[in-house]
């Protein structure tokens, strides 16, 4: 079955980066991935609980997209866990593994690649994977730790290259517009008005990264990009947004088009997430 958007127009000189926690690149490429890729021009691609090793995540990828690709990824210590990886048609000038503190090296959740952007300028994209987290428990302990190195990082990012991306599933609904039944969830991992302040400080002046995806579709409900497998969750649409592109304001100004790439039925899901592309217009 085809994807809705499959063979949608991409403008000369624009980029197109999706991002997607495929939720098992193995169980993903079993599930229908390939026939979501075909035809959709992407030329990044990033991808999050990837649970795999390099050599098959290679493989798979290169049935997925029929090409060739560049690919760098950080596997986990904890086999069969989080995983994060970045597929490219632009060749990595340089890649680096986690995001500062140790104890986060061989988590498998932060990997980022500098790349040559259309107009020569260096492009920084990250591909990261944020804890779910569990309140009152460990989980949670380390979400917040998490969260505090990307607070410390990310502004250090943005000062030292022309444009950089972090993408991947952060696990955090920002606001009410990013959670169809938040009510419910203000006392759950993911929808914390602690979480949630780390999010105001990502996009607020403090660091200044712009969320791509909201500006472009502006004050609605979603596009919601990740469904529960259970019940009636994806019929209903009854999501959360916890995707991003979240672009220093260089970048983010090239962005042209946000589009959730949400499986024609619940049995065509390649994952319970759906993927976040975007076009930035060089």
């Amino acid at each position: 079955m085809a994807h809705a958007n499959a063979h949608a127009p991409k403008a000369d000189g624009a980029l197109r980066l999706a991002t997607v926690n495929v939720n098992g690149i193995r169980a993903a490429h079993r599930k229908g991935m390939g026939a979501w890729f075909v035809g959709r021009g992407i030329d990044i691609l990033t991808l999050q609980e990837v649970r795999a090793p390099k050599e098959i995540v290679e493989n798979l990828l290169e049935e997925i997209t029929g090409q060739d690709w560049h690919v760098v990824e950080t596997e986990a210590a904890a086999k069969g866990r989080a995983g994060v990886a970045i597929a490219t048609t632009l060749e990595p000038r340089e890649t680096r593994v986690g995001i500062g503190d140790p104890y986060f090296d061989d988590s498998g959740r932060w990997i980022e690649t500098d790349l040559t952007a259309p107009d020569g300028k260096t492009l920084t994209v990250i591909s990261a994977y944020v804890h779910s987290g569990d309140v009152g428990t460990p989980k949670q302990v380390d979400k917040y730790r998490f969260l505090d190195e990307m607070i410390r990082y990310l502004p250090e990012l943005r000062a030292s290259k022309d444009y950089a991306v972090l993408t991947g599933d952060l696990n955090v609904g920002h606001t009410t517009r990013d959670i169809k039944n938040w009510k419910g969830n203000t006392k759950k991992a993911g929808f914390l008005p602690e979480e949630r302040a780390y999010f105001d400080r990502f996009f607020g002046e403090e660091i200044g990264y712009v969320d791509v995806a909201r500006q472009l579709a502006g004050d609605v409900e979603g596009p919601y990009t990740w469904w529960s497998m259970r019940g009636q969750a994806f019929d209903n649409d009854t999501g959360w947004r916890i995707d991003y592109q979240a672009a220093t304001p260089e970048l983010a100004a090239k962005a042209t088009g946000a589009v959730v790439d949400r499986a024609p039925s619940w049995n065509t899901r390649f994952s319970d997430h759906a993927p976040l592309v975007v076009d930035y217009q060089f």
